[in-house]
């Protein structure tokens, strides 16, 4: 999937996924959103930021979370 708001750059926050052109990671919005904040409030609150930018962090942040595989080990004392 090809993001057009979401960037990964290893010398900015050590890789995490941000916004391009700014530094408010992926993380640092879901947190947001895991507070209460609606898209709206993010926007208000981080005015370089769009709608299409904060909705596609948590499409983003979807799409990780689907590719994601739990291994289970049992691991021996």
């Amino acid at each position: 999937m090809v993001y057009q708001h979401i960037i990964s750059t290893p010398g900015i926050l050590g890789g995490k996924p941000c916004i391009k052109g700014t530094r408010i990671s992926v993380e640092l919005i879901l947190e947001t959103v895991a507070n209460g904040a609606s898209v709206a409030d993010i926007v208000r609150e981080f005015p370089q930021l769009s709608t299409d930018a904060v909705q596609e962090a948590v499409r983003y942040a979807i799409n990780a979370l689907r590719s994601e595989r739990i291994i289970d080990v049992d691991i021996a004392a």
